[in-house]
């Protein structure tokens, strides 16, 4: 898992941005002649830059825990809006992913005019927010992000945990959480997104066949007897489905340091829709097989394992998930990484040792979070409406209006409205669209929906719950009572 060369971010993170930088200066060795053959073998691991590799990560990045919580989506928002709001978001969150590939693009080319160089320096959406906008929204984009990027590990923790207890009872839960906060911890050693090409492809494989192997057991299942499809049943599980939804497809919070991975970031506009429209094939036929199979029963159970049968199958499919969220909890927290050893003033220091080390105390926080709070579930969706909403929906609409609210900057833009939107005018017509629907259905219907049903879960299961949906023990066979 860790490349053996200790050149952290890259060397084409320097390379302006209209250049041809597919040279791969981000391996030195490869330039300066040294072993070619072993040089090139490491290129095709670990340093991905093109736009395979980077729809491979975003493709990657999107669906995974969510993808077991998405039936118990569907159970409470129904068939119909669960198949329309997976669309309707899909498309809302590839426009924002849009919006902010296009305001790093902005940031760099004028830094770059500056002669600012990026060597060995990974640039991050509180950055582009503060060269573009001032300190204020720099503040604002580090609070949400760094907020949604924490509980996104500490949701693939749980989960981790939760999954493997299909396939090993013999400890609880949170025992397993333990065992596998100190795994995940490992990520501290992977440098950067150049680093995850091969995690990236084989994670999506990962997905693939999960997806495939919960939409095929559920049909091969059948329908449950007397099974009941009353959703949408009750405004506060709709709202909670819905805002589970928003933040399945609000996952591109890393979207600028995949960005900054590529050789050429600017070939990145459009590669968030194409990796949406590869998880609609996903998600979809998965969430709507388990809903149609078991109907209503799945108000109880966040987790699609939980009601399949065990079979060699479904065990391949939990040891693939868990290796894929450890894949994606170093994801999500490889900007964390970032962001502290920036604070620490070490994010330059070539030590791959000496990084890892300072990266630890990231983990502990996520580590004891995971254990106090054991439902993934209700957390999707408090994450997705009260922090998905403003990180990846909200601020980046509102920056890319406010960076082009003078006719000079919209003259001298880097990059000009998309060909199917006509003019600037219709640009702020979607952004204000996506503004305002998020605010009043994402933030204020869901995060009301979202925090009640999570109260509830804590007032049932309490904090610290030592097996969070866990089957009762078995009684001891009769011959024991006996004596």
């Amino acid at each position: 898992m860790v490349p053996s060369n200790n050149n952290n971010h890259g060397e084409e993170d320097s390379v302006p941005l209209e250049m041809n930088s597919g040279n791969d200066q981000d391996v030195g060795e490869g330039v300066l002649g040294v072993d070619q053959s072993m040089s090139g073998f490491k290129n095709f691991l670990w340093h991905g830059g093109s736009v395979y590799d980077a729809w491979f990560s975003c493709a990657s990045n999107q669906v995974a825990q969510v993808l077991l919580t998405l039936p118990y989506s569907f159970s409470q928002l129904g068939m119909f809006s669960g198949i329309m709001l997976q669309v309707f978001y899909g498309l809302l969150g590839s426009w924002t992913a849009y919006l902010i590939s296009v305001l790093y693009v902005e940031y760099r080319t004028r830094k770059e005019k500056e002669n600012v160089s990026f060597k060995n320096h990974v640039i991050q959406w509180f950055e582009v927010l503060d060269g573009l906008l001032g300190p204020s929204w720099k503040a604002i984009g580090l609070v949400f992000n760094c907020t949604f990027l924490l509980f996104g590990s500490v949701i693939q923790l749980i989960a981790c945990a939760s999954n493997i207890y299909y396939i090993n009872d013999h400890l609880d839960k949170r025992t397993w959480t333990y065992i596998f906060g100190a795994c995940c911890a490992t990520t501290v050693f992977i440098p950067s997104f150049h680093n995850y090409r091969i995690w990236s492809f084989l994670g999506l494989g990962m997905t693939t066949y999960t997806a495939w192997y919960i939409a095929i057991a559920a049909l091969i299942h059948g329908q449950d007897k007397e099974v009941v499809h009353s959703g949408p049943k009750k405004m506060v599980l709709y709202f909670t489905g819905a805002t589970n939804i928003l933040y399945t497809f609000g996952g591109h919070a890393v979207t600028v340091e995949i960005m900054h991975a590529m050789w050429k970031p600017q070939k990145f506009k459009y590669i968030y829709l194409f990796a949406t429209v590869y998880v609609f094939t996903l998600t979809i036929p998965s969430a709507a097989a388990m809903y149609w199979a078991f109907g209503d029963k799945l108000l109880n159970y966040s987790n699609a394992f939980s009601l399949l049968p065990r079979s060699g199958f479904r065990d391949a499919a939990v040891i693939l998930m868990l290796i894929h969220q450890f894949i994606t909890f170093g994801f999500a927290c490889t900007p964390l990484y970032f962001v502290w050893e920036k604070v620490l003033g070490m994010h330059d220091t070539t030590s791959i040792y000496v990084r890892a080390l300072a990266r630890l105390p990231v983990v502990i926080p996520i580590w004891f979070l995971a254990i106090i709070f054991p439902f993934f579930g209700p957390i999707n969706s408090a994450v997705g409406a009260l922090l998905v909403s403003f990180t990846v929906y909200i601020i980046p609409a509102l920056a890319h209006m406010l960076t082009y609210w003078k006719p000079s900057a919209r003259q001298n833009a880097a990059e000009k409205p998309p060909f199917f939107i006509p003019s600037w005018t219709a640009m702020y017509i979607v952004n204000i669209f996506v503004v305002v629907w998020v605010m009043v259905v994402g933030f204020g219907f869901g995060g009301w929906a979202s925090m009640k049903n999570f109260i509830k879960q804590v007032d049932t299961f309490g904090l610290f719950a030592k097996c969070y949906q866990c089957k009762p023990a078995s009684p001891p066979p009769p011959s024991l009572l006996h004596h």
